[in-house]
């Protein structure tokens, strides 16, 4: 068989995609990113430029036809555009867990829970024990929440040395843990609710449904019903991003029927294809009705809930929560009093929820579950490990951000809450490397392994 010479240039660039691709999946690396644009956002609002700052989010973004014409500024799209595909791939997070992985039986998710359920309640008390007021209370499901790429980026930084239950358990704990937020959200921060938004909604997963009931497998036939959904989400009062949620747990986890298994399918609808490309003077157009089946049984390959998610998630991760923490980290530190007793409480309490409410709330439930013989600690996992999932949940950014904007309509409590934030995730992850560090130095030091 006669190779065929491929051009340097096309040989450099496979080379430099590929190694792109094997970047971006690199968990750390998204973390990474998230800092980085948080911190750009904080030095642009305390630079000179706070002004271009405020102003940029502020601008006005309209989408419409004729008269039909809807107005907001960038900031809204961000935060409830945007932020509705994060939550779509939470969503599709919680179905996969739900279907295969560790929600799949109540015996597997009972600790996970239990431990994401402590990590709520503690942070939330130990908020209210420092915030009185009335308007700082509405804050109390700020330090709730785990910022599962954050946390997850920070425990792969400490490398291959940490058990693999450790990750899957952290991954459980903060899947719980959004599903627990997206609950808070649409419980506690949706306003007054208008019930003609439920008939645009519903008109919007009618239509999703009769899609997968047909059969329909191209994820772009699902953006005019997602949009209806969101938009009659948003005429609700609720806040439009649990439409993205609503819309992950409806995202098949099996492929579409095909009456064969899709990998058989690949195999015989390759055969037809080389039989036909192999026939003396054949005519190219007859190779389109093959190749159409041949892609449909690869793509068939890949159960819809898990081709979404993989295709969404460099998008996700790369440039919707960058451009989150970029148009919400912008804390200007001179607009922030904390000689007021008002944001002095509520950047304490947020700070302190986190640092010591998470850890506390997880490892003291986890610990009554396993001595009340209720539970037991997953294979590979000590309470060395479940310490450092603790102090790694205490990281909250995206999240925690998201549901301050919720909570506070006063610019100087809304700063105090995300400096808390920023500070409380710092220390957090700070404190969760060096245990890490040390706990692992420990576990392979040549007494303990004898």
């Amino acid at each position: 068989m006669q190779k065929i010479r491929i051009p340097l240039a096309q040989q450099l660039a496979r080379r430099a995609f590929a190694t792109l691709e094997r970047f971006l999946h690199v968990e750390a690396v998204s973390g990474f990113v998230l800092l980085i644009a948080a911190l750009a956002a904080l030095a642009w609002a305390n630079s000179s430029l706070a002004d271009s700052y405020d102003a940029l989010w502020h601008t006005p973004l309209t989408f419409g036809v004729g008269s039909m014409v809807f107005s907001q500024s960038l900031h809204f799209w961000i935060n409830d555009g945007l932020m509705t595909i994060f939550f779509l791939v939470v969503g599709m997070e919680i179905r996969r867990e739900i279907h295969e992985g560790a929600l799949a039986s109540l015996r597997q998710a009972t600790l996970p829970m239990a431990a994401a359920v402590g990590g709520v309640v503690v942070p939330a008390l130990i908020y209210l024990a420092f915030a009185h007021a009335p308007q700082e209370q509405n804050g109390w499901a700020v330090p709730t929440a785990t910022d599962i790429a954050f946390a997850v980026g920070v425990l792969a930084l400490l490398g291959k040395s940490i058990p693999s239950n450790v990750r899957i358990f952290l991954l459980a704990l903060a899947i719980i843990d959004d599903i627990i937020a997206v609950l808070i959200i649409a419980i506690f921060y949706s306003g007054g609710l208008d019930y003609a938004g439920f008939g645009v909604a519903i008109i919007g997963i009618l239509l999703v449904v009769g899609l997968q009931k047909i059969g329909v497998g191209s994820a772009y036939a699902y953006v005019i019903p997602g949009a209806i959904t969101w938009l009659g989400v948003l005429m609700t009062g609720a806040h439009p991003t649990l439409a993205g949620v609503v819309l992950g747990l409806m995202t098949p986890v099996r492929s579409a029927p095909m009456g064969e298994r899709p990998v058989d399918a690949v195999k015989r609808f390759s055969n037809d294809l080389f039989g036909t490309a192999k026939a003396p003077e054949q005519d190219s157009s007859n190779l389109i009705d093959p190749l159409k089946r041949l892609r449909f049984a690869q793509r068939e390959m890949v159960p819809p809930v898990v081709r979404v998610q993989s295709a969404l998630h460099p998008w996700v991760a790369f440039v919707i929560m960058p451009l989150f923490a970029l148009a919400n980290a912008g804390v200007g530190l001179s607009g922030v009093d904390l000689s007021s007793e008002g944001p002095y409480h509520v950047m304490l309490a947020v700070t302190l929820a986190l640092v010591l409410g998470k850890p506390l709330g997880i490892v003291g439930i986890s610990w009554l579950m396993v001595r009340l013989g209720w539970c037991e600690l997953p294979k590979g996992v000590t309470w060395s490990g479940i310490t450092l999932i603790g102090l790694l949940a205490g990281i909250g950014f995206t999240m925690s951000i998201f549901i301050a904007n919720l909570a506070f309509v006063d610019p100087g409590a809304l700063g105090a809450a995300k400096l808390g934030i920023l500070t409380g995730s710092l220390i957090a992850a700070t404190v969760g490397l060096l245990w890490g560090a040390v706990s692992v130095r420990k576990a392979a030091s040549p007494l303990n392994a004898s």
